[in-house]
């Protein structure tokens, strides 16, 4: 089993169409011709976001959870193209994740009837020309445990993405002038962090932190897109984020018939 993640961002005036394209077409394709292979099929609306969220490449539209049995090939394979949505924006895609995170840091101990968290939803990776073993060293051993000093923070895992991206399944229609395929970035981790609040989350990323160890990325110019500030990567390039409710605002398989061929 393996998980994709699907983060997107629309301008306000395209969620309406965005909306009922998501609805009509687009799920009801995917449940309706990869049903076989999906174990899960959750959709989740991006939360309202503080200005200073703009800086950590916010997305605020939706973000796309699929639970995969089996990679189904990709291409047509017999299905006709995909419904083009309403208007083209930004997308970014995660391929080949594990199904559970890889490291459970912090705040696996609290009961669920405990508190309400809002979740802050993270796609990264290193950037260009950083070993990924490098990467993964700072992360996990010099970052991590200086992301935990956070004032508030709830919750704390990360997931760490196989190296060989999954090509998504179905296929988009060669005549949409746009386009189409999101870029098949791939990312080295997600990474979610719970707060209490968004203004919690103001707090403990903009107004209070704790100290963070650079890098060596971030003070060497032969990289490129780095950055010397938190979170240490370019955001909307190698860092995008959202604000999440705790459970899904759609659970496709279980909630809908797909009345698409």
């Amino acid at each position: 089993m393996y998980k994709s993640v699907v983060m997107m961002d629309v301008h306000a005036d395209d969620i309406a169409p965005m909306e009922r394209w998501y609805y009509r077409d687009h799920s009801s394709e995917i449940a309706r011709r990869y049903g076989p292979w999906l174990a899960r099929h959750d959709s989740y609306v991006a939360l309202p976001a503080p200005p200073e969220a703009k800086d950590y490449g916010y997305y605020g539209f939706r973000v796309t959870e699929t639970y995969w049995h089996d990679a189904p090939l990709s291409g047509p394979r017999g299905a006709l193209c995909f419904t083009p949505p309403p208007a083209w924006d930004k997308v970014a895609v995660a391929s080949n994740l594990p199904p559970q995170p890889t490291e459970d840091f912090l705040g696996w101990d609290a009961l669920p009837a405990e508190r309400a968290c809002i979740r802050w939803y993270i796609m990264f990776r290193y950037p260009l020309g950083v070993r990924p073993e490098e990467g993964e060293d700072w992360f996990l051993n010099v970052h991590a445990p200086e992301v935990m000093k956070q004032p508030g923070l709830r919750r704390f895992f990360s997931t760490k993405l196989k190296l060989e991206p999954i090509p998504l399944a179905g296929t988009w229609s060669p005549h949409v002038a746009m386009a189409t395929d999101p870029p098949m970035v791939q990312f080295d981790r997600t990474m979610e962090l719970w707060y209490d609040s968004l203004s919690a989350w103001k707090n403990a990323v903009i107004d209070d932190p704790p100290t963070y160890t650079k890098p060596e990325w971030s003070v060497d110019s032969w990289y490129p897109n780095t950055v010397d500030t938190y979170p240490f990567l370019k955001p909307g390039a190698d860092f995008v984020s959202t604000f999440l409710l705790e459970r899904p605002a759609d659970e496709f398989l279980r909630d809908a018939r797909h009345y698409v061929p």
